[in-house]
């Protein structure tokens, strides 16, 4: 299952299903074990064991944000007037639902967050009442997406 280094090890049956999955996650057992040539039971089996692994964990469903008229995608690197309030300004960024992810990195920001808004306006608005008001942050540096060219996981 795992190597000396650590790493989970993967046959070409757990390769298989895992691609089946990625694809659709929504595809049934029993035609991903038809496609793998083993039983749906073995198949439930090497996905619990996958799952144990922390491997995977879980399914969901992707939303369009456009089709919700989320239009803006933005990557905003934040300076902290100290490396102390991090953890405050993080708890505080947590609670604006625009955005998505946050990084601590090295580097010339201490965060780096991506945020999703509705239009310019709306991040203007985002930036300027929710993000630069946290208490720490001195400033902000904002990168707006034109358009994402790639979007996919690590491959199998």
């Amino acid at each position: 299952m795992k190597n000396a280094n650590n790493n989970m090890q993967l046959d070409g049956i757990d390769k298989k299903i895992l691609r089946a999955l990625m694809k659709d996650a929504r595809t049934p057992i029993l035609e991903i074990a038809r496609g793998v040539g083993i039983s749906g039971a073995a198949i439930h089996q090497r996905l619990r064991k996958l799952e144990k692994s922390g491997l995977i964990s879980g399914s969901k469903f992707m939303i369009n944000p456009k089709v919700l008229g989320y239009t803006t995608m933005a990557y905003i690197g934040i300076y902290l007037d100290k490396a102390m309030s991090n953890p405050e300004a993080v708890k505080q960024l947590k609670q604006i639902p625009e955005v998505l992810e946050c990084h601590y990195t090295t580097g010339n920001w201490s965060i780096f967050i991506k945020v999703l808004c509705k239009d310019n306006e709306h991040l203007m608005q985002v930036l300027n009442k929710d993000i630069q008001s946290i208490s720490g942050i001195s400033r902000t540096e904002t990168f707006i997406s034109l358009n994402q060219q790639l979007d996919r996981q690590i491959e199998i």
